[in-house]
């Protein structure tokens, strides 16, 4: 094998190899804009039929809780202390992902064993 025939040998491998990482690049770059159009379409339709029902999206679709005038009313505690109660709305605010200051509890009891 002649000089003239390694350095085509070697031109042709070194831009398969670099055609290869290009289209790998292009790859990385556009599957997670593809998949993400496709989990967002079915986050949205799974949270709008998820959330639908609960009292929470009803007492949002009424409006109240949409303004910062309207008052949080009295919070009945049966059986439980304050800071009981403050951690199970602070555990519903987070697990909802809903602010606390949207949130309305009328009551919170404790179950008993």
């Amino acid at each position: 094998m002649s000089i003239s025939e390694s350095l085509v040998v070697t031109v042709f491998s070194m831009s398969l190899v670099f055609a290869v990482l290009a289209s790998l690049f292009a790859l990385i770059k556009i599957l997670p804009m593809v998949l993400g159009a496709f989990v967002n379409k079915k986050v949205e339709t799974s949270a709008t039929s998820d959330v639908a029902g609960t009292p929470v999206a009803v007492a949002m679709a009424t409006g109240s809780g949409s303004s910062g005038s309207i008052s949080s009313g009295v919070l009945k505690l049966i059986d439980v202390d304050e800071k009981t109660a403050a951690m199970i709305m602070a555990i519903v605010s987070d697990e909802t992902q809903i602010p606390l200051s949207e949130l309305c509890f009328k009551s919170i009891k404790a179950l008993q064993n």
